[in-house]
């Protein structure tokens, strides 16, 4: 897929793995308000930053009844370092190496640096009102002030 989710749409019900072994999908927050941040890498500055700035908010997100998720193609094993080491709070998943979520949203593209082309993620955020449609997408996420913006728009929905 290569034309971007938007709003209207329905957040895909695609399940991804959580740093406990577990599983997590859209579906399993039905009922409630939900963010998903999509970034591309653990233990890189900007993702770090990104990932701290949620954690530092989500007592307010609870509060607001939003729940939070962070996606990467990371790893489960490599996602449980990453949260030890910035002592983070955001519960995140692993997307599927192929046709995962990032495919179906289509953050996962061709990007390019350096005159080198490769696949990567589009740093991208998805606000999903309680019925699992997306009310609001922020595509090529500036990290700062953009978990406070985040939390302004879930608080108003």
């Amino acid at each position: 897929m290569s034309k971007f989710a938007a709003e209207g749409d329905t957040f895909p019900d695609i399940e991804l793995e959580t740093p406990n072994g577990g599983t997590v999908k859209a579906s399993d927050f039905k009922g409630r308000k939900l963010v998903v941040f999509f970034y591309p890498k653990d233990n890189t500055p900007g993702c770090t930053m990104e990932a701290k700035d949620f954690t530092g908010l989500k007592s307010q997100f609870d509060k607001a009844g939003v729940a939070l998720l962070g996606v990467s193609k990371d790893s489960p094993k490599k996602h449980l370092s990453f949260i030890a080491k910035h002592e983070l709070a955001t519960p995140l998943a692993s997307d599927a190496e192929t046709d995962g979520l990032s495919d179906a949203l289509g953050i996962w593209t061709e990007k390019q640096n350096y005159g080198r082309t490769y696949m990567g993620m589009v740093r991208t955020t998805y606000l999903v009102d309680a019925s699992s449609k997306i009310a609001r997408v922020w595509n090529k996420v500036r990290v700062k002030g953009h978990a406070e913006e985040v939390l302004e728009a879930a608080k108003a929905l």
